[in-house]
This record gives C-alpha cells, sequence and structure tokens, in this order.
C-alpha cells in the first residue's frame, strides 16, 4: 500500500508540476490559425501542464524564424510546400512531421441569404457570373490564398465574373463590410465571420485549397512536449475542432 501511494504521489508530481522552461512557441499562418488552434494550444496545455504560445505570421516569415530560432519556435504550422522545403534544408526534426488537414475555398454570402448550389465548376461559374460582384483578397501583397483564388478565376469557364480586388483586408471583409455580392474565401475565415455564411466550398477538380502540416525544430528546447503538440492535433478531439472550423482533417 505505500509503495502504492508513494508511486500515485510521484506520478501526480510530474503531471502538476512540469517546469517552466516546458512551455512551447507555436507559429502558424492564418488558413491554420483560423481553423481551431488557439482552442487546441489552450486544451493542450491544460492536458500537459503547459503553457503553449500561439502566434500567427507570414508564412515566410514563419520559415525565417524557424531557421534562425530567434525567438525560440518549437513547433511550425505551415502549408506543406513551405513543410518540403524546411525538410529538405534540415530544418524540420526528422519523423516529426504530420499532415494536419486541407481548408477549401469557399464561397461566402451574408448572412440569410440564398445558398447557391456550386457543387460543380460549371454551376460554380454560372451563379458567380449571376451573383454580381465577387470579392476576393489581393494577391499582390503575396497571400498565397489569394493567389490560389485569382489562379482559379482566369480559367476560361470563370470568363465573364465580375471580380473585384478587396483593397483593405480579405476578400470576405470586404463582403461583410457590405461591398460587393458574394466572396471568395478560405473557408476557415469565412467561419469566423459572424456577418457571413458558407454557401459551398469549391469544387475539388478546381484545387482551389491549402494543405497543411506540422513539424517540430531540431532546435527546439523542448522537443517531447513540442512533439506531444502534434500528436495531440491528431486525436479525434483535435480533428473534432478542426472539421468545425473549416480544416478537413487527414489521416497519416
Amino acid at each position: 500500500m505505500l509503495r502504492y501511494t508513494l508511486a500515485a504521489s510521484f506520478a501526480a508530481l510530474l503531471i502538476t508540476a512540469s517546469p517552466a522552461n516546458a512551455d512551447i512557441n507555436v507559429l502558424a499562418p492564418g488558413v491554420a490559425f483560423n481553423a481551431g488552434l488557439p482552442e487546441l494550444a489552450d486544451a493542450y496545455g491544460k492536458k500537459a501542464g503547459i503553457k503553449v504560445n500561439l502566434k500567427s505570421d507570414g508564412m515566410t516569415t514563419i520559415v525565417g524564424h524557424f531557421k534562425s530560432n530567434q525567438p525560440v519556435v518549437d513547433v511550425a504550422v505551415v502549408p506543406v510546400s513551405f513543410m518540403d522545403g524546411m525538410e529538405a534544408t534540415g530544418d524540420v526534426k526528422p519523423g516529426s512531421r504530420a499532415e494536419l488537414g486541407r481548408v477549401y475555398v469557399g464561397l461566402a454570402v451574408r448572412k440569410g441569404a440564398p445558398h447557391p448550389d456550386i457543387s460543380t465548376p460549371a454551376k460554380l461559374a454560372a451563379v458567380l457570373k449571376a451573383g454580381g460582384t465577387i470579392m476576393v483578397s489581393n494577391p499582390e501583397g503575396g497571400s498565397m490564398e489569394a493567389r490560389i483564388i485569382n489562379d482559379m478565376l482566369h480559367l476560361p469557364i470563370f470568363k465573364g465574373v465580375k471580380m473585384k480586388i478587396s483593397l483593405k483586408g480579405e476578400g470576405g471583409e470586404a463582403l461583410a463590410r457590405g461591398e460587393g455580392d458574394m466572396a471568395l474565401q478560405l473557408s476557415c475565415e469565412i467561419l469566423n465571420h459572424p456577418e457571413l455564411e458558407q454557401a459551398g466550398l469549391v469544387p475539388e477538380e478546381l484545387r482551389a485549397y491549402m494543405d497543411t502540416a506540422a513539424g517540430v525544430n531540431p532546435k527546439s528546447p523542448n522537443p517531447d512536449q513540442a512533439m506531444g503538440f502534434i500528436t495531440f492535433l491528431k486525436t479525434p478531439e483535435a480533428q473534432t475542432i478542426l472539421k468545425s472550423k473549416g480544416m478537413v482533417p487527414v489521416s497519416n
């Protein structure tokens, strides 16, 4: 009995007395940050007894911080194309990479507006052509999302769509302010606007989506907690939150 009591007490001490230096720093761009990462960082922190310091930043800035580790970054969540490059240069701990999910571009309408059928490229094109002014983000700012949408709308099938670039914020933000009639925006960003509703997702074959992955910095001072956070992001609990926020989870 004494042996059991001592063992139980020691286990409780390990759980409740995580050192302050076990805290981890996580960087993510908007495509992942807006898909439920704040809630998941908080949930993992409570489970592990640490603090997960999550910040959103631009993708190239995240890569730069990851390479220099100034400031210290333990985990990065980025589009897979960025993760591929980071792995190629040895800036991701081997074996730590995990594919998280896919965020599609969706069609945003104002709250209460009809939800047209956009289930095929032809139907989407017809809706956009008849839908008035379609607000989009500015591709000249270097946004991957904006570039994906811009490339899609320059396909021949979308000729005649009245596209308008938002000069202040993203396309969905412009629609929420009363500009235009509809907007094309990443699903995770549409769902974060209470003034908007998502009429549907852009059809798969148009490839208007962003895949994301997470990886541990090989210079992380807390690699076990960093990997623990990534493992947590793959749990059913976490995947339910990701999906509700616009990221379709993938298995790996």
